[in-house]
């Protein structure tokens, strides 16, 4: 029996058709299978063409920000209900969310609006911190 070997085009295709959840899962399943976690940079490397001083990055850095919840508290349903309104997430998703806690809420977002999904969820009992 000839085992066929999947191309990197044929992989990124069959990614392109998984619906998030699916894709949530194949990411979780990735990090077990290979000890690994995915989790975002945290540098930005400079775009090409970009001015070489560190400067210009950081203040583009700093116009979006990501939410990202640092512990849940004893509070876990209200958290949970507030990512829900803040997401527009399902009951399953909301939870997965908040106890993998290595995800953001919210992620490239103007600072005001940060702000207001961190007090919505403070205001729940979750310990929050904004990137």
């Amino acid at each position: 029996m000839a085992t066929e070997k999947l191309t990197k085009d044929a992989l990124i295709k069959a990614i392109e058709k998984m619906t998030v959840i699916e894709l949530a899962e194949l990411v979780k399943a990735l990090e077990e299978k290979f000890g690994v976690t995915a989790q975002a940079p945290a540098t930005v490397a400079a775009p090409q063409g970009a001015p070489a001083g560190g400067e210009a990055v950081a203040a583009e850095e700093k116009t979006e920000f990501s939410v990202y919840i640092t512990a849940i508290g004893d509070k876990k349903i209200q958290v949970i209900k507030e990512v829900r309104a803040v997401t527009n997430l399902g009951l399953k998703e909301a939870k997965e969310l908040v106890e993998g806690m290595a995800k953001p809420v919210v992620e490239n977002v103007e600072k005001k609006q940060a702000e207001e999904v961190k007090a919505k969820l403070e205001s729940a009992g979750a310990t929050v911190e904004l990137k």
